[in-house]
């Protein structure tokens, strides 16, 4: 997997240098742990490391500053560029503790994103990541923030963040909830900041939910419930196949 930096200048590079070699260091034992449990068995061919505002208005129009594009992963690696998008999902609303945690959020959350990134190329997941992702597209997010979380912060972290996107959820639902999970596709994409993200927190919590207290927390059990959704045609819509269509009721 090759390393690719782009930035506009020496010193954007420079500037993230440290953290970008921090990473790489800790995406080798990440990357075993995929490797080895969970079906990475293709690599991407490259990680593009770029500023926020590159990776947003030249290699993307999504206004998040990590994703995939066929098989390189894009992502910015500046913590400021990012606590400062996470204190926006809060629309201006006031919510002290929450606003205080992102503007605190540590490095080791950034590192998350890149493991999330890493983990849509495991072959647990049935859909070619290029196609047009519907029907399930709740599933691989929500299972790619748990996974990433549960295996990269510490439990305290882990915890933490649990509660904060709870609380985000119940904060927005009246005004991004009005959509059934499985409405998660390709055209989400096309809303405000606030909108993108709630899909992502009630995605996250509903595999949580599946793995933890449905699943006892086998993840192989609920992988092999979605790939059975999957093989036997998806006659309907994976949230009613898997038991989570009253998750949010």
């Amino acid at each position: 997997m090759k390393q690719i930096y782009a930035f506009e200048s020496k010193r954007d590079y420079e500037k993230y240098q440290d953290t970008i070699e921090r990473f790489q260091n800790k995406l080798v034992t990440y990357q075993q742990e995929l490797e080895q449990n969970y079906a990475l068995n293709d690599l991407p061919k490259a990680i593009v490391w770029t500023t926020g505002e590159l990776a947003t208005t030249t290699f993307s129009e999504i206004p998040i500053p990590a994703f995939t594009n066929k098989d390189v992963i894009y992502i910015s690696p500046d913590i400021r560029y990012w606590r400062n998008l996470f204190v926006q999902q809060l629309e201006g609303r006031e919510h002290p503790r929450i606003k205080a945690f992102y503007e605190s959020l540590s490095e080791e959350h950034i590192f998350a994103i890149v493991g999330h990134e890493l983990m849509h190329h495991s072959d647990l997941f049935v859909d070619e990541f290029d196609d047009d992702r519907e029907d399930s597209i709740w599933f691989e997010e929500g299972m790619c923030e748990y996974l990433s979380k549960k295996l990269i912060l510490d439990e305290e972290a882990f915890n933490e963040i649990t509660n904060v996107e709870t609380e985000l959820v119940e904060m927005f639902k009246d005004t991004y909830g009005h959509h059934s999970i499985d409405a998660f596709g390709e055209a989400s994409y096309q809303g405000s900041l606030t909108s993108i993200m709630f899909d992502y927190w009630r995605s996250f919590l509903a595999v949580k939910y599946l793995v933890e207290e449905q699943a006892n927390h086998d993840v192989k059990q609920v992988f092999k419930a979605y790939q059975e959704w999957h093989t036997n045609g998806r006659k309907e819509p994976l949230s009613v196949y898997i038991g989570i269509q009253s998750f949010f009721d």
